[in-house]
């Protein structure tokens, strides 16, 4: 029936003051931190950044070889199957082998209970493939192998992206997949993004290893260059330490020289390494390798068995605190390349949101306009439906603070719309209601209950929309769809509960009332 108890009515009242009073703390200011949430604006409203990154997976695969290599080498020495010439070309992996060892090598690699590496992660049969001629073999990444190694590259660059733009305390970052070898990144508010892409463009892949004079080291030795120099040091190729055995690192003032430099503290397995290294090479450089560039190589004087210790490098404050901030965050699995970038200005951000509210604004009043005329008295009660629906649909956003996009606006100026169809589905039922019922009280409710049929079926196959357009699209997309979803839940309740309320109050004072509609 056309009734609302008291208790339903407080309920409606006090849900539409609740949202209104989160929607206008995007407004007011307040000291209560309830209502300081706020919506936040995205790129294309408030100006900010875009990078799409590329990641360069070759060094992953050769590294992936590398360590396949010594895999192979220990595992085929277990089985008794010699093996020659072992090395990596090409991101191929070549080596060969006597006749008799042909189907033995063969069925390793091709057999699905096979594990070619004992000693290293996992590397199954089908990501591997192998070619043999003449008892020479050429072992490659499937493309299957391939995908899931990009795969996995792409899922340690993006935690690890996040991490250090979260570092910085970017506002709203949004970080998202693209293909399986791209990654995007949005910085709303961010108009200078040089800092950020030196951040990304570092693999901030650090190596702790002892200067040598003999290029001919037993582990190997290569050239490398000093940072902020031409210099160059012969440097082993045997590895002391890694960036993986930090636990944290802080940008520091050191009170003797007044230098800046970048304190650093190792987990258990990391200071018993560098304990033993700096205890049996006193006299010795060690040199601090990021990236293939030489940061400082101080001399050990004293066994450092703390787990502690310094880098220096003629750091200004600024330098030393991204650095600091890079080896916190750790490693990226493979080196980032920036192939596309966007900066948006915060004046052309606001003339989105100027246009954006002008065509919400004309809209509306046109929308207004309309109904009142063709409606008159639950015209004026639709729109004051229509205008608390778009109060509660912005508390909502404050609520979960959003991030409002252009495309986001559009999705708010369609809630609207679809408000005024429900809302002239159900007074056109009356309508016909009235021709066959002198009752008004019967024909509001007729009308009310027979087109919820016709409501509910064009709002949920546009929610089912809206949840594919989220859950498939990325960007702008999202923010169309979010804005979209919710508004369809919020103009089911206007429409249902406070247009419905508002029409039982002056429909029960005027029910013997004739051509109320």
């Amino acid at each position: 029936m056309l009734y609302f108890s008291k208790l339903r009515i407080i309920f409606v009242i006090l849900i539409s003051l609740f949202f209104i009073l989160f929607a206008s703390s995007n407004i007011l200011k307040t000291s209560n931190d309830l209502f300081k949430k706020k919506i936040n604006l995205g790129l294309d409203l408030q100006g900010g950044s875009y990078l799409l990154l590329e990641i360069d997976n070759s060094p992953v695969i050769e590294q992936k070889l590398q360590n396949l290599t010594i895999s192979i080498r220990n595992y085929f020495k277990e089985k008794n199957i010699r093996i020659n010439n072992v090395k990596i070309s090409g991101q191929k992996l070549l080596f060969s082998s006597n006749e008799k060892f042909k189907q033995l090598i063969l069925d390793e690699f091709t057999n699905e209970e096979s594990n070619l590496n004992p000693y290293y992660p996992r590397f199954k049969s089908h990501q591997l493939e192998i070619i043999e001629e003449n008892n020479n073999y050429i072992v490659n990444f499937s493309r299957q192998g391939i995908i899931e190694l990009k795969t996995s590259s792409q899922d340690q660059a993006l935690e690890i992206v996040r991490r250090r733009i979260d570092e910085i305390g970017t506002n709203e970052p949004n970080i998202l997949k693209r293909g399986n070898d791209r990654i995007l990144v949005e910085l709303p508010g961010l108009d200078d993004p040089m800092r950020i892409k030196s951040l990304l463009g570092k693999t901030a892949n650090l190596t702790f290893r002892f200067v040598t004079n003999n290029s001919e080291d037993s582990f190997g030795a290569e050239k490398l260059k000093y940072e902020e120099s031409t210099e160059e040091a012969i440097v082993s190729k045997r590895i002391i330490l890694s960036g993986d055995n930090l636990l944290d690192a802080q940008p520091r003032m050191n009170s003797e020289t007044n230098e800046t430099i970048v304190s650093f503290t190792l987990d258990r397995v990391g200071a018993k390494r560098f304990g033993k290294a700096t205890s049996t090479g006193i006299g010795k450089q060690l040199a601090i390798v990021l990236d293939g560039k030489i940061i400082s190589a101080p001399v050990i004087r004293d066994t450092i068995a703390s787990g502690s210790g310094q880098i220096s490098g003629g750091f200004t404050f600024q330098s030393a605190t991204d650095l600091a901030l890079l080896l916190r965050s750790g490693a990226l699995p493979a080196p980032l390349n920036i192939i596309e970038e966007r900066t948006v200005g915060p004046d052309l951000g606001q003339d989105s949101i100027n246009a954006g509210m002008i065509a919400l604004a004309v809209g509306f009043i046109l929308v207004i306009l309309f109904i009142f005329v063709k409606y008159k008295i639950f015209g004026l009660i639709t729109n004051l439906a229509l205008i608390i629906n778009l109060f509660i649909l912005i508390g909502v956003l404050t609520i979960f603070e959003a991030t409002l996009t252009l495309p986001g606006i559009a999705g708010i100026i369609l809630t609207v719309g679809m408000a005024v169809d429900a809302n002239v589905l159900i007074f056109e039922r009356i309508k016909e209601e009235l021709k066959n019922e002198k009752n008004n009280l019967i024909a509001f409710d007729s009308g009310y209950t027979k087109s919820r049929t016709a409501i509910l079926d064009a709002n949920i196959t546009t929610l089912l929309a809206a949840i594919i357009l989220f859950f498939m699209g990325s960007g702008p997309i999202k923010g169309f769809s979010l804005t979209l979803g919710i508004g369809i839940f919020t103009t089911l309740f206007s429409v249902y509960f406070i247009a419905r309320l508002l029409t039982v109050l002056y429909v029960s004072k005027n029910k013997e009332k004739q051509g109320l509609i």
